[in-house]
C-alpha cells in the first residue's frame, strides 16, 4: 500500500487503521465472506490461473477504486465502508468485471513480495529476541497446554467413538444373527413349499394326462358318431333320390296310359258322343279316378315313406349338431384346463424359486425341464 497508494497509506497511519482490520477476512475467505458470487468466481479463476499473488492484486484494486471515499472517512467510517458499502458496489457484474481488469493491470513483483516476507520474518525474530524469556516460556507453555488439552479432547472423542462403534457393531452383529436365523427358517419353509409344489405339479401333470386320455376317447367317439351319421345321411339321400326318380317314372307312365286311353275313347264314335255331352267330364273323371286309385295309393305310401325318411333325416341332423356342440364344449374345457395348468406352473413355481433366491442370496435353482405333452390332432 505504501508503494502503490502512499496518500491512502499515510491516511490509514493517521487513523491507526491497520491492514489486518479489513484485509484478513479477504485473505482467509478468498473474498467469499462479503462479496457477491459473480465477483468471487472471477477471483477464483484468476487464482487458479495466476497463483496466490492475485489476492494482493485484487486487494490493491479494491483500495484503489475506493480511494476517494476512504480518504474522506474516519476510523469508524472506513471500517463501515469496508464492511457494508464496498461489497454492495460490486453486485453488478459489470463493476466486478472492471475490477478484475484493473487487478490484472496492477503489477506486484514476486521478488518484492519475497523481500517483504523476509523483512517480516526478521522483524518477528528480533521481537522474539527482545522479548523477556519468561514471557516467551509462559507463552510457549500456554501453547503446549492448549495443544495437550486439544489432544486429550481428541483422545476422549476417539475413545467415545471407539466404544460407540463397538456397541453399534455388536448391535449390528446381533441383528445380522437374528436376520440369519429368520432367513434360515424362511429357507426351510421355502424348501418345504418347493417339495409340496413339486408334488402338486406332479399330481396336476397326472390329472392332465388322464384328462387328455378322456378327451381323446371322447373325440374318437364323436368322430366315429360323425362318420356313422354322415354315412346314414348319404344313404337317406340316395334312397330319396331313388324314390323321386321312381315317382317321376310312374307319373310319366300314368300320363302316357291316360293319353292312350283318351285316344282310344276319342276314336270310338259312341264314346266321343258321350264325351261331347254334359256328363262327359264326369264320366271321364270317374273313369280317370278309377284308373288312378292304385297310382294314388302307391303315391301315398311313397309320400309316407318319404316323410318318415325326412323325419329320420331331421333327427339325424339334430344328433349331428348336438355331437358337434359337445365336441366344441369338450375342446373348450380342454383348452381352459390347459391354460389353468400352465398358469399354475409358471406363477407358483417361479414365485417359489424367487423366494428361495431372495432368502438364500445364492444363485437361483435351475428348474427341472417340463416335458411337453405330444400334440394330438383333432
Amino acid at each position: 500500500i505504501e508503494e502503490q497508494l502512499p496518500d491512502l497509506h499515510s491516511h490509514f497511519c493517521d487513523l491507526n487503521l491497520e491492514a489486518h482490520m479489513y484485509a484478513s477476512q479477504w485473505f482467509l475467505t478468498l473474498f467469499t465472506a462479503k462479496f457477491p458470487l459473480c465477483m468471487v468466481f472471477h477471483i477464483i479463476d484468476l487464482l487458479l490461473c495466476e497463483g496466490l499473488n492475485i489476492i494482493f492484486h485484487v486487494a490493491l484494486a479494491l483500495l484503489k477504486t475506493s480511494k476517494e471515499d476512504l480518504l474522506q472517512a474516519d476510523f469508524e467510517g472506513a471500517l463501515k465502508f469496508f464492511r457494508v458499502q464496498l461489497p454492495k458496489r460490486y453486485r453488478a457484474e459489470e463493476n466486478a468485471r472492471r475490477l478484475m481488469e484493473q487487478a490484472c493491470n496492477i503489477k506486484v513483483p514476486t521478488k518484492k513480495l519475497k523481500k517483504y516476507e523476509k523483512e517480516y520474518q526478521t522483524m518477528r525474530e528480533s521481537q522474539l529476541q527482545q522479548e523477556d524469556p519468561m514471557d516467551r516460556y509462559k507463552r510457549e507453555n500456554r501453547r503446549l497446554q492448549e495443544a495437550s488439552m486439544r489432544l486429550e479432547q481428541e483422545n476422549d472423542d476417539l475413545a467415545h467413538e471407539l466404544v460407540t462403534s463397538k456397541i453399534a457393531l455388536r448391535n449390528d452383529l446381533d441383528q445380522a444373527e437374528d436376520k440369519a436365523d429368520v432367513l434360515n427358517k424362511e429357507l426351510l419353509l421355502t424348501k418345504q413349499r418347493l417339495v409340496e409344489t413339486e408334488e402338486e405339479k406332479r399330481k396336476q401333470e397326472e390329472e392332465t394326462a388322464q384328462l387328455k386320455e378322456v378327451f381323446r376317447k371322447q373325440l374318437e367317439k364323436a368322430e366315429y358318431e360323425i362318420k356313422k351319421t354322415t354315412a346314414i345321411i348319404a344313404e337317406y339321400k340316395q334312397i330319396c333320390s331313388q324314390l323321386s326318380t321312381r315317382l317321376e317314372k310312374q307319373q310319366a307312365a300314368s300320363k302316357e296310359e291316360l293319353e292312350v286311353v283318351k285316344g282310344k275313347m276319342m276314336a270310338c264314335k259312341h264314346c266321343s258322343d258321350i264325351f261331347s255331352k254334359e256328363g262327359a267330364l264326369k264320366l271321364a273323371a270317374t273313369s280317370r279316378e278309377d284308373q288312378g286309385i292304385e297310382t294314388d295309393d302307391e303315391k301315398d305310401s311313397l309320400k309316407k315313406q318319404l316323410r318318415e325318411m325326412e323325419l329320420e333325416l331331421a333327427q339325424t341332423k339334430l344328433q349331428l349338431v348336438e355331437a358337434k356342440c359337445k365336441i366344441q364344449e369338450l375342446e373348450h374345457q380342454r383348452g381352459a384346463l390347459m391354460n389353468e395348468i400352465q398358469a399354475a406352473k409358471n406363477s407358483w413355481f417361479s414365485k417359489t424359486l424367487n423366494s428361495i433366491k431372495t432368502a438364500t442370496g445364492t444363485q437361483p435353482l435351475q428348474p427341472a425341464p417340463v416335458t411337453q405333452p405330444p400334440k394330438e390332432s383333432t
